[in-house]
């Protein structure tokens, strides 16, 4: 099957219920997105497809066909989102394990509310765990980027 990845299109060897996650890491060598639970219930996995957050660990790859996926290294290939830009200068990195799935869901976020509330932000990100407990970090980070964003 043919996967629309970061702008490329990825033609892989894949079983139509292999999850996304794997196709991604094991296929395509796309290590940013991380394995965290395996249920959908930790983050560490989501990425884009067609603009919204979804969790990797779940989606099979046939679901997504047609369909265009980005995920962590796809967001900007400089660190140069806003998203990306405001984690850096609020130093939200702890472990950093969780990250790439708390970045995703907070551009997707940014990119349907550009001037998103503490609601707003603690329900987009309220599925992300991050077992440091950086959360106070990550909205700071949130506000900045959109802040970055308005510039």
């Amino acid at each position: 099957m043919k996967l629309n990845v970061n702008g490329r299109e990825h033609e892989i060897d894949a079983p139509p219920d292999m999850p996304l996650l794997w196709a991604l890491r094991d296929l395509m060598h796309l290590t940013g997105t991380k394995f965290g639970c395996g249920i959908a219930q930790c983050g560490a996995c989501t990425v884009h497809v067609d603009g919204a957050p979804r969790r990797a660990c779940v989606t099979p790859v046939s679901s997504v066909e047609g369909k265009t996926i980005v995920t962590i290294e796809g967001l900007s290939p400089d660190g140069s989102h806003p998203v990306q830009r405001a984690w850096a200068e609020v130093d939200v990195v702890q472990c950093g394990y969780c990250q790439s799935g708390q970045i995703m869901s907070a551009a997707a976020l940014l990119a349907k509310i550009p001037a998103p509330s503490d609601a707003d932000i603690d329900q987009a990100l309220s599925g992300n765990l991050c077992r440091c407990g950086t959360y106070p970090r990550i909205r700071a980070a949130v506000k900045r980027a959109a802040e970055i964003g308005k510039a």
